[in-house]
């Protein structure tokens, strides 16, 4: 099940990726503005996930900022759906994200619980 999870995470992060390129290129006044917004806000998605909330994240940082990480990425991603006129998409990726958030969660925090358990037998 873990690997299952791993790849949807995957999934739910290229999906949001390519809502906020969908939003950006659509959402401009003009093409310039569409061209920024298209490039600017997936990239700005990208920098900020590799960098906190990847698995080999540059900086290792507490859970609860990972989270935070997740939840603006996902909330972006959900928003941008709605943007471009898909509130049933919107509401469907933010459901699943939420729940597989939640399961990794509970799947990092069991792990954790499991090697701290180890070690204390040693």
């Amino acid at each position: 099940m873990h690997a299952a999870n791993e790849g949807l995470a995957f999934l739910l992060e290229v999906v949001a990726i390519v809502a906020l390129a969908w939003w950006g290129f659509s959402t401009g006044g003009n093409v310039l503005v569409n061209v920024v917004l298209g490039v600017g806000a997936p990239l700005a998605a990208i920098l900020l996930w590799g960098t906190f909330a990847a698995p080999k994240a540059r900086y290792k940082v507490a859970l609860p900022f990972v989270l935070m990480v997740k939840a603006v990425v996902f909330g972006a991603g959900a928003l941008a759906l709605y943007g471009v006129d898909r509130p049933g998409w919107a509401i469907a990726f933010a459901v699943v994200a939420f729940v597989n958030t939640a399961l990794a969660t509970a799947d990092r925090e069991a792990h954790f619980r499991a090697e701290r358990a180890e070690r204390t037998e040693r």
